[in-house]
């Protein structure tokens, strides 16, 4: 039975710390393993990536082959669906017309005392993105990652995926050279994250790593941070559904049951006004078990992470919502666009009755790459910032020195750092 919470009661704040508080990673500590992996890449190249391949996706490598060929590509579009490739392509002009908008401008100015200060951005030089090879596969994720990180201006983005037993599946390369992706290698898990940090004889190490990966790669991303810049640390997906007793208990039930299906240990938290509603939407998610073809899954992670919260009135939500901090929030209210203002901390939100989570995951144009676990309190989803740099640019002129070297060196001097102050004053002498 699923988790439900009601306002009125009086343990009701220790019980919904208890759902803010509880941990959803179920996996085993790897860093140890991580570690150890990243080495051996870092010291062998190559043939660490070889042998790692080979023992955890059971294929043989080398040189001539790890790179997927251009006639593997072109042999994975011809074997996708042709509508499947007009939807992707649908997806990707409205992914980069979304993402392109964000590009930040250089901004200068002179200030009163004469210096000149700027803002200047610029792309990385390379990009890495990981494509997983797990419980399913998502083209999208290679245009959510790989387009804004085009759309920056970045040079040379490369892709690596795994291969298990050799099978890459079409529509994650279809999806690649969609993006303008042709760099493509057959590897995965930590090995692959530690060739792109580190590069080896074959594939030049990479500026930023994006994308997301099981508990391997994640851990390989922590320890590999520093070397190389990374997009986030991604936990399991999570939604939050406010709704009023306006909505089909069935609509709210599947959009519940959309994050459930990804992964057992998924969150899917629905908030209402009105208990009969609430039992309502329980009972039409219990419907809809019965037809999901992955319902084993969606069970799971609905009965084990799963919440049904009913609150008195509404304007009790905003602050729950805040708290929460969800990667996805669908607002199926009246009014729910005015509603949206008063939410904080909110990886994405999707306004209105008719504006399912769904649509965010494949073509409404943000990314679906969001912040998770309670993160989206202090991060963004994937953007072209990601992707980008930049840096400031100081230029004084002798008169300006001469009215901002003194009260520079009087603090150089509180600091006891003689060759600061120095660097002024010979200037002024």
């Amino acid at each position: 039975m699923v988790n439900q919470l009601n306002i009125t009661t009086p343990s009701f704040d220790e019980d919904f710390k208890l759902l803010l508080t509880k941990n959803r990673d179920t996996e085993n500590d790897v860093t140890g393993v991580v570690k150890e992996i990243l080495k051996n890449v870092r010291d062998s190249g190559n043939q660490a990536v070889f042998d790692y391949t080979e023992k955890f996706d059971h294929l043989s490598l080398n040189e001539d082959n790890m790179r997927v060929s251009e006639q593997e590509i072109n042999q994975a579009i011809i074997d996708s669906e042709p509508e499947t490739i007009d939807a992707l392509k649908i997806a990707a002009k409205r992914i980069n017309d979304f993402h392109i908008r964000h590009l930040p401008e250089d901004d200068n100015m002179t200030d009163a005392e004469g210096v000149e200060l700027s803002v200047r951005w610029n792309a990385v030089s390379a990009a890495g993105i990981y494509v997983p090879g797990g419980k399913a596969v998502y083209p999208s994720s290679v245009l959510m990652n790989a387009i804004p990180a085009k759309a920056a201006g970045v040079e040379r983005i490369i892709m690596v995926v795994p291969a298990p037993n050799g099978y890459l599946n079409p529509l994650v390369l279809a999806a690649a050279n969609i993006s303008g992706i042709d760099e493509i290698y057959k590897i995965g898990g930590a090995q692959a994250i530690g060739a792109l940090a580190y590069g080896t004889e074959t594939i030049k190490p990479i500026d930023v790593i994006a994308g997301p990966g099981n508990a391997y790669v994640a851990a390989a991303k922590k320890e590999v941070f520093g070397t190389v810049g990374i997009d986030m640390i991604a936990g399991p997906s999570e939604i939050l559904v406010v709704s009023d007793n306006k909505n089909d208990p069935a609509w709210i039930a599947i959009d519940l049951l959309s994050q459930a299906e990804h992964d057992e240990v998924a969150q899917s938290i629905l908030i209402t006004d009105d208990s009969a509603y609430a039992t309502k939407v329980i009972d039409a998610v219990d419907e809809h078990l019965k037809t999901l073809p992955r319902a084993n899954i969606a069970r799971t992670s609905w009965q084990n992470q799963g919440c049904v919260i009913v609150v008195e009135n509404m304007d009790q939500v905003p602050d729950l919502v805040d708290q929460i901090a969800p990667e996805h929030l669908e607002l199926a209210l009246d009014n729910a666009n005015e509603f949206s203002k008063r939410i904080r901390n909110a990886g994405s939100i999707f306004v209105g009755r008719y504006t399912p989570e769904a649509i965010g995951d494949y073509i409404a144009g943000p990314n679906h790459v969001l912040p998770t676990s309670g993160s989206a309190r202090f991060s963004s989803g994937l953007s072209v910032l990601n992707f980008m740099k930049r840096s400031t640019v100081i230029e004084c002129t002798k008169e300006s020195l001469e009215i901002l070297g003194p009260p520079a060196m009087k603090l150089a001097t509180e600091e006891g750092l003689d060759a600061h102050k120095n660097s002024i004053g010979i200037r002024l002498e």
